[in-house]
């Protein structure tokens, strides 16, 4: 297959953290930026829905509006020492976290029978928690599978334990999720060009840092986190109980070296273009080294006939180490990993020692979050449906859903009318786009159907084994969708998820119900912030479906290009405008953002903001948008988007966020208000300001 239209592709909003506290809500009196604002005297939270003490009315809001409408909490708020950054998602989060633990920490009340999910969710918190029996065990859960590696001799066994280990941990299409430890990541769900049919897909992996750059770049920043990882290798093995395990270290890290020099760059790894459909002949053919039979035995596909070969090349080189390097090396490299990947449920020396690399060092994190709230986390994790129909049920009322459902509806038909004005499409182009949109599917809230645990064995106190089940259990969730109808109303995150998704196989959205919530949205609040912060993040999703990866599907989920060759130059130019606009960027010295690597979110963020306020506009019915607190409708949809992306960030986390992620920082995503002309005179923003762009130099993609 072969596609002009290339993309980073990411369908879901960012989490760059995992708690904060819940954002302040007073007001107070506004002026700045010379906009005329009178003092706010008469505004309460319920009317105003804005955090008018958060903002700095000492910045104009045409030099930095993320500073004017965010400086004010950012000077008084610390990113506590067990998190990387703070902000409004995390603040969300936290409130998520208290209910679920009023769920999750009270399941063993009145001790609910076995084999009910109630005694589930029980057990597997509590073993969790419990660190003391966890140390008390030591290495014996692992041990059977360490003297498994050790006993491997030949390319068959290798292969084998290679494909035994191989889960269903990566998602390049909805979560843009690509790392996985194991040597290739397994995704489940319909084909690239056969809509109707499930098949799976192989991705590259088997690296312990994030990403190949961590490994090949000369970058100083790189050269010290690799340092740190081989000391962090050579530590798990001494934990191990291993011999000589600087050199195992050592021989660990030369293989994961030529492992990252056989992967596709990210450039390239995130591109639909370069996939491959294989049969299973192809893989002896095309991928020599592994032998395939064992792999795809062990890992309960070998019945399988059609693949997906996301990393077409990366496979092949990937699988000739098999059979180049030292089995030895292999051995080390899968009792490493196996040991880091289940850190968190083995002895606190192992866990701490991951956190010491992937918490502090990657991420400048300073402390190990609480055991109690990891456990939340996991459990939720390992048991989402169960936990999340219990939250839907005591915290997801039917208005919530009405009215979320009446905006999505608002905001499809703005994103509607904007693909009528739009002046260079073509008939037929503009016909394709308006059926994508108008068959697009949308979950709010909860998934129709739950998902049936009785196949997932919990048992009390054994909390590496319930981790290690929970995951083979989703694994064959997974792999049994195989050989079966396609469900194109399928959700891909838990309704106790902060976040949102859209779905591009699917033509779907799925906006969980705990992203519901203040500061995305308060069913109290003045409806110019309910726009401009969950209407926003509504938008965002549709938007996904055409941005620069959702444009390569049509409305049946198949890949393919329905644009003429004008209309795919024009589209492409605009987002080259707006990749040079945040290439511009430059959030430390001498280090810029990647407009390229982001350029699908900064699309969906450019006309998902439009589209809300379109809808917003609508809302009004021709009246005029009453001054609440002494801010205009505008003003208030402008704040509510830019509050909606407030962060504070710790510096490592931020340089790895550049590095790898699909998002830009939470700040330069703010900015993206200054593309519509409604915000120039709601903020009176003038030529000769940092933010001012010409008309014609402001970006349009839809």
């Amino acid at each position: 297959m072969t596609m002009t239209v290339k993309r980073m592709p990411m369908r879901r909003l960012a989490l760059l953290a995992t708690t904060a506290v819940i954002l302040a809500t007073t007001a107070c009196t506004v002026s700045g930026g010379g906009n005329n604002m009178a003092a706010a005297s008469a505004g309460t939270h319920d009317q105003i829905g804005v955090d008018v003490a958060g903002m700095n009315r000492s910045v104009q809001p045409g030099d930095n509006f993320d500073e004017f409408a965010n400086g004010g909490w950012r000077a008084h708020t610390e990113i506590p020492a067990d998190r990387t950054s703070i902000g409004s998602f995390q603040g969300v989060q936290e409130e998520v976290d208290r209910r679920n633990n009023e769920i999750i920490g009270g399941a063993g009340q009145g001790n609910p029978a076995a084999g009910t999910d109630q005694r589930r969710i029980a057990d597997y918190y509590a073993a969790y928690r419990d660190t003391a029996a966890i140390d008390r065990r030591g290495l014996a859960p692992l041990q059977p599978i360490l003297q498994r590696i050790a006993a491997i001799s030949n390319v068959h066994d290798l292969s084998a334990a290679i494909g035994g280990n191989m889960r269903a941990d990566v998602d390049p299409l909805n979560a843009t999720n690509f790392w996985t430890e194991n040597l290739f990541g397994l995704f489940v769900t319909q084909g690239l060009e056969t809509p109707d049919t499930t098949v799976p897909y192989l991705l590259q992996g088997g690296l312990g840092m994030p990403e190949r750059e961590y490994y090949l770049s000369n970058d100083p920043d790189m050269v010290r986190i690799r340092t740190a990882y081989r000391a962090y290798v050579a530590a798990m093995m001494r934990q191990l109980g291993m011999s000589d395990p600087d050199m195992r270290a050592e021989r660990i890290f030369q293989l994961e070296m030529k492992i990252a020099q056989g992967q596709a760059p990210v450039s390239e790894a995130q591109d639909p273009a370069r996939v491959q459909n294989w049969s299973r002949a192809d893989f002896a053919r095309r991928a020599p080294g592994i032998d395939w039979d064992a792999f795809f035995g062990a890992a309960r596909l070998g019945n399988q006939q059609n693949f997906v070969a996301w990393h077409p090349q990366p496979i092949t080189r990937l699988s000739a180490l098999v059979a180049s390097q030292p089995i030895d090396a292999w051995k080390d490299w899968l009792a490493f990993h196996t040991a880091s990947r289940m850190a968190a449920v083995l002895p606190s020396a192992i866990d701490n020692l991951r956190f010491g690399f992937y918490g502090q060092t990657l991420s400048g994190q300073q402390q190990q979050r609480p055991r109690d709230r990891r456990a939340l986390l996991a459990t939720s994790a390992a048991l989402g449906d169960a936990v999340g129909q219990i939250y839907t049920q005591r915290y997801f009322p039917a208005s919530a859903k009405s009215d979320i459902q009446s905006m999505v509806q608002g905001i499809v038909h703005a994103f509607d009318q904007r693909l009528l004005a739009v002046d260079w499409l073509a008939p037929a182009t503009r016909a394709e786009a308006r059926r994508k949109l108008q068959t697009l599917i949308v979950g709010v809230g909860y998934p129709e159907t739950w998902r049936d645990y009785s196949g997932l064995e919990i048992r009390a106190g054994d909390a590496f084994g319930n981790a290690w089940r929970a995951q083979d259990y989703e694994y064959r969730h997974q792999l049994a969708k195989l050989g079966r109808p396609v469900d194109r109303h399928e959700w891909w995150m838990t309704p106790q998820t902060v976040n949102a998704v859209n779905l591009p196989l699917q033509n779907a959205l799925n906006f969980p119900a705990a992203i519901l919530n203040p500061p995305f949205y308060d069913p109290n609040a003045d409806p110019a912030f309910n726009y401009g912060a969950i209407g926003a993040v509504i938008g965002h999703e549709i938007s996904h479906s055409f941005d620069n990866l959702g444009a390569t599907f049509d409305a049946d989920g198949r890949y393919r290009n329905w644009w003429t060759p004008a209309d795919l130059a024009h589209f492409t130019a605009a987002g080259q405008a707006l990749a040079r606009q945040y290439d511009a960027y430059e959030p430390f010295p001498g280090v810029h953002l990647n407009g390229e690597h982001t350029l699908g979110e900064n699309i969906a963020d450019l006309a998902g903001l439009a589209a809300a306020l379109d809808a917003y506009h609508a809302s009004l019915n021709g009246r005029p948008a009453p001054v609440i607190g002494g801010l205009t409708g505008d003003q208030r949809f402008f704040l509510a988007y830019a509050q909606a992306h407030r962060a504070k960030q710790r510096e490592a986390a931020m340089r790895a966020q550049i590095a790898t992620n699909e998002h830009a920082p939470d700040a330069y995503r703010a900015l993206t208000v200054r593309n519509l002309d409604a915000w120039y005179p709601a903020f009176n923003v003038r030529q000769g300001q940092t933010l001012y762009l010409a008309p014609t130099e402001r970006v349009r993609v839809w």
